[in-house]
C-alpha cells in the first residue's frame, strides 16, 4: 500500500483516483495549495468533486487551512498526528512576497497570547511574510 492510500485508510475515507490525486498533488508541491491551484493541475476533474474532496482532509485531519494574509483560501498538508478530532497547526505560516506561495513552517509555533477575562480565543494564526530561500537564491 503506497502511503498516500495509507493516509486514507488511517482517516477511514475510501480510496479513490481523486483523492490520491489531490493527496499527492499536496506532498508534491512542498507549499499550501488553492482549490484554483489543483484545479488547475487536474483540469479533467470535477469542481464539485475537488471541493467535496477538500471539505472531508479538512474534517478528517488530512489538510488544514493555512493562513496566509491574502484573500485566497489556501490548504497544506496536516502533520501525521493530526485527525478529525484535534488538528495540530499551531504553527506559523510564511508567505514569500515575490513568488506569492505560502509554506508551513512546522516546529515554529504561534506563540500564546494572554486575554483579558471574558473574551474566548477559538483560533490564532500568525503569518511571516518575506522572501522564500528559493527566491533568494535566484
Amino acid at each position: 500500500m503506497s502511503p498516500t492510500e495509507q493516509i486514507l485508510k488511517k482517516h477511514k475515507l475510501r480510496i479513490t483516483p481523486i483523492r490520491k490525486e489531490v493527496i499527492n498533488l499536496f506532498t508534491d508541491s512542498g507549499h499550501a495549495l488553492s482549490s484554483a491551484d489543483i484545479e488547475a493541475q487536474m483540469p479533467d476533474a470535477d469542481r464539485i468533486t475537488l471541493y467535496r474532496t477538500l471539505k472531508s482532509f479538512e474534517e478528517k485531519g488530512i489538510i488544514h487551512k493555512a493562513i496566509d494574509g491574502t484573500a485566497t483560501q489556501k490548504y497544506a498538508l496536516c502533520e501525521a498526528q493530526c485527525d478529525e478530532h484535534i488538528h495540530h497547526d499551531e504553527h506559523v505560516h510564511f508567505h514569500c512576497e515575490n513568488c506569492e506561495l505560502t509554506f508551513c513552517m512546522e516546529g515554529v509555533f504561534v506563540p500564546k497570547v494572554q486575554i483579558p477575562a471574558g473574551f474566548n480565543v477559538t483560533q490564532t494564526d500568525m503569518v511571516v511574510k518575506g522572501v522564500c530561500n528559493k527566491c533568494l537564491a535566484k
